[in-house]
């Protein structure tokens, strides 16, 4: 179509700059955004795709978005392929279709014009702290079907023509709880996608039409190209995994998942074909949830600089049932998707750990660990919701030890709302922030501690909602490396009662002085206990990882109660050192 040749310097720089739209895009939205979970947490992506829909930059906060903006494009171009206009914002949030995770999760599309002709689209998804439904913050754990769950938006037109349409925003507005923060979210996402489309017309005007598309189609083929070849340098064969998620929030379960994923040196393929059907609890996630999961695994095997774009992602097949946990149809609720969703992506992670150890760890403490808090502020009596996902464990590796108090896989380089602005905002007062030194996942190298963070209520007649995955199957070690332990909370009285431990509890309610004790996994272990260095050991004890009790008995390793001295190494320990030492003759 345009056959003017373009200098591989040129390439490189429009490829470079459209990498930074994303990124202005990006911060755009998160500064003029109205709710902590986007401020502060980052829970939202922004990106381009060209004119058939195919990503061509992302700026990420969740890792879970990854693909999910050109499942939206696609099925607005579906929708809308012979009335697209300058102007026109599209708005959808359809769980099932067009890039769904939960409702929760809005996204917008804008189709970007340039001498008349569609170039490109800008996009953006983005967690409103409120889109109405049966509880405050929306999404919840007990939901039997979708239309408990919130605004539903079918891939709608939110601008036409540059005019906004006014009955919608009129409609979401009577629909939240939070209008202010919903609406003025909305408005930030707006912003971003302008910001998308001046800077888009920017590269035409300097570059030339011609020039700009030929790029973006060179950023597809050298993705492609890039991904291949390090599939190449991987193992052929094909590899297995399997697992449980505990719970659909309504007592059922525990439902098995697998996968099978097969490397030739042209496709990475992902069957989760035999897993379990889509349940009536709303762990169950959308078939772009699980790609986009799958996704940011496949990403950690072939790609070091994470540039995102849909080339990097042609190798890669994702197959599952219809109508399974994977791959959900409606009204199946999905408020908690990424109980299923992560999962997804754990399952492939588990299936390749022995094979490309250098890239992947043990397991992690896997889930989001998701707490909605809501109730009165003791100042104003004015209503305040928390919504934020928990810090956690991860797995050791085959030369490291685990990362202590990361987010999980599925929310990426995301944070926690701080205990200043939780404090200031909320009604509650941190307690302790602080690690779950549990020593659980134990191995020459030791899985990451998760963590504890403790709220207090100041007032009456507060409410928690909690989703706690991997509160019965842990994190799973390697190379004879220990499990890791549960996530789990407590609730502490304030007559002193303690009640739990829970994983997922709906609308537990809080009185002034009650205690919401959360606590998140460590991850698993890697290589056997009694190969970690005893030096290690003696700095683990004196950091109050682990035990001195847990030193002796797990890692054979004696250490002076109250010098903190290495005096020894237990016999079982011995044994195992000249057994071998033996072996290895």
């Amino acid at each position: 179509m345009y056959k003017t040749k373009v200098d591989p310097f040129t390439l490189e720089i429009v490829k470079d700059s459209l990498t930074a739209v994303g990124e202005e895009m990006f911060y755009t939205l998160g500064r003029t955004s109205m709710s902590p979970i986007i401020y502060e947490v980052l829970d939202y992506a922004t990106g381009l795709t060209d004119a058939k829909g195919d990503l061509l930059t992302q700026g990420n906060g969740v890792a879970g978005f990854i693909g999910m903006l050109s499942f939206m494009v696609k099925e607005t171009l579906k929708k809308f392929q012979h009335n697209l206009n300058p102007g026109d914002i599209i708005i959808i949030n359809d769980s099932y279709n067009g890039g769904g995770s939960h409702l929760s999760d809005v996204g917008l599309v804008m189709p970007i014009f340039y001498e008349g002709e569609l170039v490109a689209f800008s996009a953006n998804k983005a967690h409103w702290t409120e889109v109405g439904g049966k509880d405050p913050g929306s999404f919840t754990n007990d939901a039997t079907e979708i239309y408990q769950e919130g605004l539903q938006f079918p891939c709608v037109k939110l601008f036409e023509k540059g005019n906004v349409n006014q009955a919608l925003v009129d409609v979401i507005q009577a629909n939240v709880r939070l209008p202010e923060l919903s609406l003025g979210d909305m408005w930030a996402q707006i912003a971003s996608l302008r910001i998308g489309e001046k800077r888009f017309h920017e590269l035409c005007e300097k570059y030339g039409k011609e020039t700009v598309l030929q790029t973006t189609k060179h950023l597809l083929t050298q993705g492609e190209i890039i991904s291949k070849n390090v599939i190449q340098s991987l193992p052929n064969g094909e590899y297995y995994a399997e697992d449980y998620i505990d719970t659909d929030g309504l007592g059922n379960g525990p439902f098995k998942v697998q996968v099978k994923v097969t490397i030739t040196d042209e496709e990475f393929i992902c069957d989760f074909r035999g897993s379990h059907p889509q349940v009536p609890g709303p762990i169950n996630c959308s078939y772009t949830t699980l790609v986009s999961d799958v996704r940011t695994v496949f990403l950690a095997i072939t790609s070091d600089d994470q540039h995102i774009n849909d080339g990097v992602f042609r190798p890669l097949k994702v197959i599952t049932d219809p109508g399974s946990i994977f791959s959900c149809e409606r009204p199946a609720p999905m408020s908690v998707y990424w109980e299923s969703g992560s999962m997804g992506g754990d399952l492939v992670w588990k299936a390749l750990s022995s094979v490309i150890p250098s890239k992947l760890s043990a397991g992690h403490f896997l889930s989001v660990c998701a707490v909605t808090l809501s109730g009165n502020h003791p100042d104003t009596n004015e209503p305040f919701l928390i919504v934020e996902p928990s810090l956690g464990g991860w797995g050791a590796g085959n030369d490291h030890d685990g990362q202590r108090g990361q987010f999980c896989i599925g929310d990426g380089e995301t944070y926690n709302v701080p205990v200043e602005i939780a404090e200031a905002r909320y009604g509650v007062m941190l307690e302790e922030y602080s690690l779950n030194t549990d020593g659980e996942g134990a191995g020459e190298f030791i899985g990451g501690a998760g963590v504890i963070r403790s709220y207090r209520a100041l007032t009456d007649g507060q409410f928690a909602t909690v989703t706690y995955g991997r509160h019965q199957y842990v994190p799973w070690g390697l190379n004879e490396g220990k499990d890791g332990s549960p996530n789990k909370f407590y609730v502490i009285k304030n007559n002193g009662e303690m009640d739990g431990p829970y994983g997922v509890y709906a609308r537990y309610p809080l009185n002034k002085g009650d205690v919401l004790k959360l606590i998140t996994g460590t991850g698993g272990g890697y290589g056997h206990p009694f190969a970690r260095e005893v030096s290690k050991v003696v700095e683990d004890v004196k950091n109050q990882y682990i035990t001195l009790q847990q030193a002796k008995e797990v890692f054979g390793v004696i250490i002076d109660e109250e010098t903190h001295q290495f005096t020894g190494l237990s016999s079982t320990r011995k044994e195992w050192e000249d057994n071998s030492a033996t072996d290895n003759e």
